[in-house]
Parts: structure tokens; sequence; C-alpha cells
């Protein structure tokens, strides 16, 4: 007699997740995720912690026009329209069979968002205390290193939880950048390629236990920056 269908399986294994690390290559996928995604992540911190502290602080010629026209880019969608010119970007540089074109195309993309979150979050803090630093012979830069850096841990932490679950998870740039180069797919590619594979119909075990693998990271890095996170967001929302 057939059994029902059972929500929890019979026998619990593990062979699975062995298989996709080894078969189906996810050692070398989850790896390439690991680097694209820190280096997405570290290079967006710096850009915006800097770009925000410079809209919040910095004083120039039309500053006030230059945000404006920035962020009135958050209302526009432009899809996939833009994928093709970015293409022939990072051709140009070289970059266009490597996860290093998507890393350079993440890192020095307009991130009006963060931009936004970190210039509230520095706009919340006196500006006494740049007053006191400039006294003390700090330039603009260092001002921004010795002082304003070390006070943005929570917005910081909350742009990182973000830009780690976007980059994490980036899948069209990636598939359309490793199509030659199926050895720096990163762990999103990886999975929905076994679909492709000459076995696709016993391949749905290796995508799932995949799919398990890229889930974990995302939450250990949520269980350990979680704290910062709330904080983060809303530190900005009152005017010290």
């Amino acid at each position: 007699m057939a059994h029902a269908s059972r929500l929890l399986p019979i026998e619990w294994t593990l062979q699975n997740y062995k298989d996709a690390w080894t078969l189906a290559n996810f050692k070398r996928y989850t790896w390439n995720s690991i680097y694209m995604t820190a280096f997405i992540v570290f290079g967006t911190l710096i850009v915006s912690t800097m770009a925000g502290y410079v809209f919040a602080r910095g004083r120039f010629p039309g500053k006030g026009m230059i945000f404006v026209a920035f962020t009135a880019t958050m209302f526009l969608s432009f899809g996939s329209i833009t994928l093709y010119p970015l293409l022939q970007i990072a051709k140009l540089l070289h970059l266009n069979t490597t996860l290093w074109g998507v890393i350079v195309i993440n890192v020095f993309g307009m991130h009006i968002a963060n931009i936004f979150i970190i210039r509230s979050f520095v706009n919340s803090i006196p500006y006494e205390v740049d007053e006191a630093a400039i006294i003390d012979g700090c330039s603009f830069f260092r001002t921004f290193w010795n002082i304003i850096l070390p006070l943005m841990k929570p917005v910081i932490a909350t742009i990182g939880i973000i830009t780690f679950k976007y980059a994490w998870n980036e899948f069209l740039l990636p598939m359309v950048f490793t199509l030659g180069n199926p050895d720096q797919r990163p762990l999103s590619v990886g999975i929905v390629a076994l679909r492709s594979a000459g076995e696709a119909a016993s391949s749905w075990n290796l995508m799932l236990a995949g799919t398990m693998l890229s889930v974990i990271p995302m939450l250990v890095v949520y269980l350990i920056l979680n704290r910062y996170f709330i904080s983060g967001l809303t530190s900005g929302a009152i005017k010290r």
C-alpha cells in the first residue's frame, strides 16, 4: 500500500547537501558568492558613507539640486533597459566575462537609498562635533574618518545587511556576465543552472539543498547584526 504524502521525511539524511557541495560544484559557487558579496558590501559601504557625509556636511555649489536629482532616481524603475549599456561598459574594461564586472557596476552604481539613510544619520549628529574637530586641526576628511565614521556603526550595519541581501541574491547581472565562464557562477546562478542540466528531473534534490545552503549565510549575518538593524533605520529620524 502506497504511503500518503508526509511533511517530514521517514529517514533523515544529509546526502543531498554532500552531493550538492561536491557533485554539483556548489563548493565553487559558494566561494564565488562569498567573494563577490564581500567586495560589493565593502565597496558600497565606502562609497555610500563618503557620499552621504559629503551631502550632509559638504559645502559646494549646487549641492541641493544634485541631491534632489539623485533622490528623484529612487522613483524611476529602469528594469533591464540598462543591462546592455552596462555590459558594453564592462566589455570596454574587459570585465564582461567575470564577476569583477558585477562588483564594479554594483559598487560604483548609484545607491541613493543608502546615501539618503546615511545623510539623515549624519544630519542628526550635532554640528558642534565637527566644529570641535576643526578646532583641533582635523581636515574635512579626517573629521569624517576619525569622528563621524565611528558614530555610524548602527547605520553601517543596517546598510551592510541590506546590501548583503541584495548582492547575495543577485541573479541577472551574474548570469549574463558568466554565460561564457560557468566556473565564475555564484550560488544564485548555479542553482538555476541545474534546471538545464542533462538529468534535470533528478536535480531537484540538489537545487533544494543548494537553496538551503544559500539561505544560511543570510540568516547568520542577520542574527549577528540584527540589534543594529532597526536602530540604524530609525536613528536618523530623530534630530538630536
